[in-house]
């Protein structure tokens, strides 16, 4: 009767291991890794170009991946319409009812599933500013809990490099009301929550 029992685990357990080794692969053919570098925006190239890297499932949409990117590259005024364009001419956004919007899919209906490996694609935000992205698919088949940690619901950057410059182009919270940069008051400005803040005794 032991060496039955005995038989059962262990064909049971040689069960569960070929399931989840099933359930890794389905999973991680459903995930993506995408590059993003902004190129340019409010009439400035920038070199080295600033970027992420996004883990985003393919079926996540690209309403979703948009909120993701603008979270990263510090976009906190979200007043702005914004479009992914494909390399076959396809344009993913927010339809807007004033202009040629007929040809614009809506992106909260269209998922990453059509993107493969080495694909790339342009995402812009606020046709003003013209802020442009190179996005590219540099994998398109990580499992996110080995490169992130988690299976997270949304796209999640997971790593990055580069300064991200200011959405208006500001350098100090009061730079639309005061005509120069303010003197640097080295820490005296402070509340003395830290060894060398507040003012000099």
């Amino acid at each position: 009767m032991w060496r039955v029992n005995s038989w059962r685990g262990e064909m049971r357990s040689r069960l569960h291991k070929a399931s989840s080794r099933r359930i890794g692969s389905a999973r991680s053919r459903t995930w993506l890794s995408i590059r993003v570098e902004l190129i340019e925006g409010r009439g400035e190239r920038y070199w080295p170009r600033p970027g992420r890297l996004f883990a985003a499932a393919v079926s996540h949409s690209y309403a979703q991946l948009a909120n993701a990117i603008d979270d990263a590259f510090a976009r906190w005024d979200r007043s702005h319409l914004h479009e992914f364009e494909l390399k076959d001419g396809k344009r993913i956004g927010t339809p807007d009812p004033e202009s040629d919007g007929e040809d614009v899919l809506d992106e909260s209906r269209e998922n990453l599933s059509g993107l493969d490996a080495a694909q790339q694609f342009i995402y812009v935000f606020d046709f003003g500013d013209d802020w442009t992205h190179l996005c590219t698919v540099v994998d398109a088949n990580i499992d996110p809990r080995d490169t992130v940690g988690l299976v997270p619901k949304v796209p999640l950057p997971y790593f990055g490099w580069g300064n991200i410059p200011d959405q208006f182009g500001r350098t100090w919270a009061g730079e639309e009301t005061e005509s120069s940069t303010p003197l640097d008051p080295e820490l005296t400005d402070l509340p003395p929550l830290r060894p060398g803040w507040g003012p000099r005794s």
